[in-house]
């Protein structure tokens, strides 16, 4: 049951943040391990839009497909994201955005478990690294993008 919380901050506006980790379809192009993501539809429900998306992750000998739900609340800059199938047991997680006097403070949580006991133990050992490693990753993307 790995969990980890972080938070960044960084020299981009919340929005800009936001923004960039609600587009799902482009996290193959900078994501670590991501091989291919898919979203399969967006619901807008006022105040906040509920997109279903799969993801294709890929790392050595293992490659699994899992589906989510996410939450996006564009007013007060917030991403949750639900598992709905695929190789975990569970999945959640939660972005948040919030602007500062240079920026924004990003803070990022997610705890799950494999079903599979083998990748489970995988992912325990590498899960603080591996997660510091995705935070790092949305971080370039938005030095890419934004300067």
């Amino acid at each position: 049951m790995p969990k980890h919380s972080e938070t960044r901050p960084l020299p981009y506006s919340a929005e800009q943040m936001y923004d960039l980790v609600a587009d799902v379809a482009h996290y193959p192009e900078f994501l670590p391990w991501t091989a291919a993501a898919r979203v399969r539809s967006v619901e807008d429900q006022g105040d906040h839009k509920i997109m279903l998306a799969d993801l294709v992750i890929s790392f050595k000998v293992f490659r699994e497909r899992f589906g989510s739900r996410v939450t996006l609340w564009p007013e007060i800059k917030k991403i949750d994201t639900e598992y709905l199938d695929g190789p975990f047991k569970y999945l959640v997680s939660t972005w948040t955005f919030e602007n500062t006097e240079t920026g924004s403070n990003v803070h990022f949580e997610v705890d799950f478990e494999f079903r599979n006991r083998l990748l489970q133990s995988t992912a325990t050992l590498f899960f603080n690294e591996a997660m510091q490693r995705v935070v790092r990753a949305f971080e370039a993307r938005a030095k890419e993008l934004h300067g």
